[in-house]
């Protein structure tokens, strides 16, 4: 294997808090290797149009609380096309780039995979998401951040609930998987947690919630992830308004709240381990596969494994959250 003097790190897909803190940890890791290390802007938009520049320790000062990417993120159709991605190829070879660190989710490492096929070149990524879906890997960065933002919303959403004694359903990111909702659920003690793992049954939820303010209850709250099966927060809660007419029901979509604001402790903590990581696995031969932490540990799964198989939820911990609702 040819030695890597050279390294390239860029944030691609959707922003996640602690893309910072990631990108601080490979840049001061290969300089302290003795590589060059260089940022590739708006991630592979920028790596077709050759907007890469030498980063140096100052490049990365006073960034790792800051949330979103210094180095700015783009989705991009020309790197799907063979085209893009031999411009791409032709860019790194100009600037003697000997390998990548890509920092996304799983179609940041589907082009990865891609290009490292095609080019038989060296390519690590870290997991970077706040959606926590990638498999080979407990958690991902900014997952926890996501999460902290969501419960910071709906404890204060539950403020207003109680007091006008409604019933709030709150959507929150996760078009696939349901990891952030069952993480906040449970900690602001939703009533209901609603997932795409599971499915929806809206005359059940119905007559449960019916049940629920005929015993006791008042108010309450509905962690509703936008791919859930029945359809998103607005639909459900017209559903169940119909069906329960005596319910005061409210609806709150976070958004892209929950991409923002300043990373956690733990997604710091992640970020920077995972980034010196990388750094030093490319040195040690790692290429084709992404770095996360299992049980505490750095692990390293092949790009074709996290993105093929599913990490499913906790159904247990699903269940648990209905009987601590009670």
């Amino acid at each position: 294997m040819a030695r890597i003097n050279r390294i390239g790190v860029f944030t691609s897909g959707g922003d996640a808090p602690g893309m910072n803190a990631a990108i601080r940890a490979v840049v001061r890791t290969g300089i302290s290797e003795g590589l060059d290390v260089f940022g590739i802007y708006r991630g592979y938009e920028g790596l077709i149009d050759g907007q890469i520049e030498p980063m140096q320790s100052h490049s990365v000062s006073n960034i790792i609380q800051r949330g979103g990417t210094i180095l700015k993120t783009a989705r991009s159709k020309r790197f799907m096309e063979k085209v893009g991605r031999i411009q791409a190829y032709e860019n790194l070879k100009k600037y003697k780039i000997d390998a990548l660190i890509a920092i996304g989710g799983d179609g940041t490492f589907t082009g990865a995979d891609v290009f490292n096929s095609e080019f038989d070149y060296p390519i690590l990524g870290l997991p970077g998401t706040i959606d926590n879906d990638l498999y080979g890997t407990d958690y991902t960065i900014g997952f926890d951040t996501a999460v902290n933002t969501v419960v910071e919303a709906a404890d204060k959403i539950r403020d207003t609930a109680t007091s006008h004694d409604r019933l709030f359903f709150i959507e929150v990111m996760g078009r696939d998987a349901g990891f952030i909702a069952l993480r906040s659920g449970v900690a602001v003690g939703a009533e209901f947690i609603l997932v795409p793992e599971t499915t929806t049954y809206i005359d059940n939820l119905a007559r449960l919630l019916k049940h629920d303010w005929r015993k006791s209850k008042t108010s309450g709250l509905v962690i509703v992830a936008e791919g859930d099966d029945a359809g998103g927060a607005y639909e459900i809660a017209r559903q169940v308004q119909e069906k329960v007419p005596e319910l005061d029901c409210r609806v709150t979509i976070l958004g892209h709240i929950q991409r923002g604001g300043s990373p956690s402790s733990n997604d710091r903590f992640l970020a920077s381990i995972l980034g010196y990581a990388a750094v030093k696995s490319l040195r040690d031969g790692h290429r084709g596969e992404m770095v996360g932490m299992i049980d505490k540990q750095v692990s390293f799964t092949p790009f074709e494994k996290a993105i093929k198989y599913n990490k499913d939820i906790n159904h247990q911990i699903l269940e648990m959250s209905r009987i601590l609702a009670l």
